[in-house]
């Protein structure tokens, strides 16, 4: 048998802030620019003609969420690779490194075609669910129907990049997030306006080009794979092991659970503004209204709300991408047996997301809000519903990444059943119920229903610094 690769520490031992930068800017570049497939269909449908624009819009929110409550959960065992790698890594057992990276990616296969089945049957009724109106309807599930077909893609590229985060080579992440989403750019500008000879397929078009990005941003991540071959040996069928695969779920099933939550938690929050539409529709005398030339009532609180969230997930994503290199150095401290250094790394990451991030919520909430918000659409109507809640969370935004660092950190360390049942709590407490009651029956619109987002960022925030403070984490084995 050959001897095990050695592994050195010095990534664990360099100085705090350099060694958080140093792994997490890769990272962060590579979720941003992943994120940017999204904010890249918003950025296009404000280029569709008339109150197509709005609509499509409108569709991107609902459309997203039920894409992730199938992808998303499936891409969970994320957080099951990267603590198994990173601690096996620590461990210096390289070859057990490989099997966690063969089993995540077996998984991920035989998961995704499971869940592209079930979602293809089941995507229309529960967009159904969500009562968003004919138009946005038909538009939400054709862009969906894309996007399913892209799960197994998706959730493969996220497990084999969480190999390499857990061995500190977040760099191969970055490279083909960035190939993908020059694909993506490309392909939208192609189907979704007709170019080069290509169909007009309008909204629907973007999901094609997700589609097809995803399986280019795979096929990356694996070529990088065939290096590691002779250090990590992954590609043995005698890696593919039930007991490891359970060690897996173990750890991975409540982040799935708590991502299931969260797109439900939120589609429910989304189903706010469709309701806010409704009722504006239904008085026609009301600002909250514009009449196309189409001759329909423009969705302008849903649309607003697909714009906030679009603005603000480039910024959370790069907040998660803080805390997955957080999550590597915890992981690897306690395989290391160093947990005071594993804390040494979570409380100095949530410093400089506090400096970095308070300097971005400012600029979105206070200096460029109304460039930001004008930017994403054309409709004036859209603007102003959108401009008092960006606002709002623009200041909230440094507390928000302080819980989306601390978050990732307790997922690092192997604690994620309660970073699952803190969010269950949060959003059917706080979250959802809030924004119904303060948005529709306390009558303040989609100021008050974003105000619900804003008490909830706080309380995230207060529940994952206590628990992370409390410091039980470090005495989680895995």
């Amino acid at each position: 048998m050959e001897p095990q690769k050695k592994v050195d520490f010095r990534l664990i031992e360099g100085p705090t802030y350099r060694t958080i930068l140093k792994l997490a800017m890769p990272t962060v570049i590579a979720m941003l620019s992943q994120s940017a497939v999204n904010e890249i269909d918003v950025v296009f449908f404000a280029r569709l003609p008339g109150c197509d624009a709005s609509t499509a819009q409108a569709a991107l929110l609902p459309s997203l969420i039920l894409v992730w409550l199938f992808g998303g959960s499936l891409s969970a065992i994320s957080v099951g690779t990267q603590a198994l790698t990173a601690r096996r890594y620590a461990e210096q057992k390289t070859d057990d490194a490989g099997a966690v990276l063969a089993n995540a990616a077996f998984f991920c296969l035989a998961g995704g075609l499971v869940l592209s089945f079930v979602g293809a049957f089941t995507i229309g009724p529960l967009l159904g669910l969500m009562k968003l109106g004919p138009e946005v309807h038909s538009v939400a599930l054709a862009y969906s129907r894309w996007r399913l077909l892209g799960i197994i893609g998706m959730s493969m590229t996220v497990g084999v990049k969480s190999f390499f985060d857990g061995i500190g080579k977040t760099h191969v992440h970055l490279v083909a997030a960035l190939v993908m989403n020059v694909f993506n750019v490309l392909f939208c500008w192609i189907f979704i306006f007709g170019n080069l000879g290509a169909p007009k397929m309008g909204a629907p078009g973007a999901g094609f080009a997700a589609f097809i990005s995803t399986w280019i941003g795979l096929f990356i991540v694996l070529a990088f794979t065939l290096p590691e071959r002779k250090s990590y040996r992954p590609f043995r069928l005698s890696n593919l092991s039930r007991k490891l695969t359970t060690d897996l779920l173990k750890l991975s099933l409540p982040a799935a659970a708590a991502t299931v939550v969260m797109m439900v938690g939120f589609g429910a929050f989304s189903r706010v503004a469709g309701r806010l539409d409704e009722i504006a529709a239904a008085n026609a005398t009301t600002t909250s209204v514009a009449m196309a030339t189409c001759g329909r009532a423009e969705a302008i609180n849903g649309a607003a709300t697909t714009n906030i969230v679009a603005i603000l997930k480039l910024t959370f994503t790069a907040c998660i991408a803080f805390g997955t290199a957080t999550a590597t150095l915890v992981s690897q401290s306690l395989g290391a047996k160093r947990p005071e250094v594993a804390e040494r790394f979570g409380w100095g990451s949530v410093r400089l997301g506090l400096a970095i991030f308070g300097a971005v919520g400012l600029c979105e909430g206070v200096l460029f809000t109304p460039q930001i918000v004008a930017f994403i659409t054309h409709s004036e109507a859209v603007r102003e519903a959108a401009t008092t809640p960006m606002r709002m969370m623009g200041l909230v935004t440094p507390l928000i990444a302080m819980a989306l660092i601390l978050s990732e950190a307790l997922f690092g360390a192997g604690n994620t059943i309660f970073v699952a049942l803190a969010q269950l709590c949060l959003i059917f407490l706080v979250l959802v119920p809030l924004a119904f009651f303060l948005g529709i029956y306390a009558n303040f619109g989609l100021t008050g229903m974003w105000t619900s987002a804003v008490l909830y960022g706080i309380g995230a925030s207060i529940v994952m610094a206590l628990k992370f403070r409390g410091g039980t984490w470090k005495k989680i084995t895995l």
